[in-house]
């Protein structure tokens, strides 16, 4: 059948794929719960005959605030097939921004995800005047609603030939979802995307999938634009979604399911890469010799033109090791699909070459949100590029290096804000992404940068941090890095240490380890990060060098609210936490 709106995904499983024993599936106590597509697409309808028993309307704004589960998915279903809007709301946000976008889409009923979401939320939910509902997925306390309640309202009124009518006369051009998504200022803004949006992306993404993949694993939120449309294409191509308990649990999920397939981000292959590393530290010395021949000729493979001398090296090095280290990470990976930001091109070669190939992608949830991704097709994947423009894409580079993007994939424009919108969409249709690149001369597209994150030094010179901090990463000693020196005379830099590398480190070199404030003031240890920071320094010219740094005890993690759900810092809630530390690195 021909998907034109999102909820087609489900008759196309149903058509295509109705012997695919598992289409969702998510762990609880212990035990996995499968849940097939005649089940998935029954749970589906019984929601949406439940909205309408509760006087849905078309257009009515519906919100799901909620980690990854089944109940998500049938939620988005249930909602978009009755001509409602569905509006992902991050659980990790603050009170403020759950009080600007319930007021500002005017929600009218509301999902919720366990009890300590339920207390973030309820000092919020008697502000928004539009309310009319609201449920809970598990509790069952008296004062909500829950879940199976709606469902089985929807079991006791069910209205098939009316939901029928229904979908028949949504239009695909018609609105499908909201997602509202956080600028560096001011508040959080809807981006509008309709089902033309969504459905181009799978039509274009389906060359990128693996080739015998019938099981992907997802632990990316949900609520994010790049997994949600990962998750969609799943359902498109008749896969098994299994969903991670947490990001603590992938490893062993990985292990358990064996996925052929899964969305990541540098900063979770970096970990892998690191992990890897230490774990050759603890071999015998002809052992470990052996083990970082094999780890340091990973990061030379390339796709095209390697040698017989290095082919032959690494079949050996496959059956000594990297054989090993797949089985112990799943063992069954033929594709995984890395953004969020760039990767490096020495990861891109480590992980094709032990046999977990990672292919980049690039994009917003403006645009819905892949512009280009790495392709099965000629010149179509590169390490170090994000791969080639979707088809239908127009990209080409504006005023100082500026991602431009026209076509199918640009969004309908931001939630009540026409205003920003033309800002961002102009006369001709050009999306400016603010994002900064080049193309290579087959057309494979780099990201070098975030426009509003160069800055200039009091001398006039323009800075890339992103670059600098990306290369500095590199280094296993250095987990994260925000370089600063917006006017000032020159670049400064707080870095974030590898604590997990730096512990091992410290115990192989008997420095005793009583805590991270205490070892980042160490003095061997401040020896030992001023030689990485010449090393990476001298990569660079003069002024991006970083003159002076400071060694932060805190780990900057998502729940600390340092980074994105993409794993990518926050610069200005970083620049504010460290203030003062900043001023005094210009002092």
């Amino acid at each position: 059948m021909k998907v034109t709106r999102i909820f087609d995904l489900l008759d196309n499983y149903l058509e295509n794929y109705p012997n695919q024993d598992v289409a969702l599936a998510s762990k609880k106590n212990g035990k996995w719960k499968k849940i097939s597509i005649q089940e998935y697409v029954e749970a589906v309808n019984n929601i949406s005959y439940g909205l309408l028993k509760l006087g849905v309307k078309v257009g009515d704004n519906i919100g799901i605030v909620s980690g990854n589960r089944p109940e998500w998915n049938m939620l988005d279903m249930a909602i978009m097939q009755v001509g409602a809007i569905s509006i992902p709301i991050y659980p990790t946000i603050s009170q403020d921004d759950y009080r600007y976008i319930l007021n500002h889409a005017e929600m009218k009923i509301i999902f919720i995800e366990g009890k300590d979401l339920r207390r973030k939320l309820e000092p919020v939910m008697p502000e928004i005047n539009t309310l009319k509902e609201i449920f809970l997925f598990d509790e069952e306390d008296g004062e909500y609603k829950y879940l199976d309640q709606l469902v089985q309202l929807g079991k006791e009124n069910p209205v098939p030939q009316e939901l029928t009518k229904m979908k028949a006369a949504i239009k695909p051009e018609e609105m499908a979802t909201i997602i509202y998504t956080s600028g560096t200022t001011g508040n959080p803004k809807g981006v509008m995307l309709s089902h033309d949006n969504l459905i181009s992306q799978l039509d274009n993404l389906k060359m990128t999938p693996a080739k015998w993949s019938k099981t992907a694993l997802s632990f990316l939120p949900l609520c994010h634009a790049y997994e949600r449309i990962l998750v969609y294409l799943y359902q498109y191509l008749g896969m098994s979604v299994y969903y991670a308990e947490s990001l603590g649990t992938i490893a062993d999920n990985i292990k358990e399911v064996k996925p052929t397939m899964m969305t990541a981000v540098p900063r979770l292959l970096e970990k892998i890469y690191d992990k890897l590393y230490l774990s050759g530290k603890k071999l015998p010395f002809v052992k470990r010799r052996l083990y970082y021949w094999a780890f340091n000729l990973a990061t030379k493979y390339q796709l095209e033109g390697n040698s017989w001398w290095m082919k032959w090296q690494l079949k050996l090095a496959d059956k000594l090791i990297y054989s090993k280290w797949r089985e112990a990470i799943g063992g069954n990976f033929d594709i995984v699909v890395s953004g969020g930001s760039a990767l490096q091109p020495h990861m891109g070669s480590f992980f094709s070459a032990i046999g977990m190939p990672v292919f980049e992608g690039y994009g917003l949830s403006e645009t819905s949100p892949v512009i280009a991704v790495s392709q099965r097709v000629k010149h179509g994947r590169k390490f170090g590029t994000v791969g080639l423009p979707l088809p239908g894409v127009e990209v080409k580079l504006g005023e100082r290096d500026e991602i431009l993007c026209r076509g199918h994939n640009v969004m309908m424009g931001y939630y009540r804000n026409p205003e920003m919108t033309a800002e961002v969409i102009d006369a001709d249709g050009w999306f400016h992404t603010g994002d900064t690149g080049k193309f290579t001369p087959e057309g494979q597209l780099i990201i070098t940068g975030r426009l509003k994150s160069i800055f200039k030094t009091s001398f006039g010179k323009y800075v890339n941090p992103q670059a600098i901090e990306s290369k500095f990463t590199e280094s296993p000693f250095i987990d994260n890095m925000i370089v600063v020196g917006e006017n000032k005379k020159f670049a400064a830099a707080l870095i974030s240490p590898d604590f997990v590398y730096l512990k091992s480190w410290c115990g192989v070199h008997n420095i005793p380890y009583n805590g991270n404030a205490e070892i980042i003031q160490n003095k061997t240890i401040l020896k030992r990060y001023e030689e990485e920071v010449k090393k990476y320094n001298a990569l660079f010219g003069d002024f991006e060098q970083v003159k002076r740094w400071q060694l932060v005890s805190e780990e900057w993690t998502q729940p600390g609210g340092f980074l994105s759900p993409t794993l990518k810092i926050k610069r200005k809630v970083i620049q504010g936490f460290y203030a003062d530390r900043i001023e005094k690195l210009f002092a």
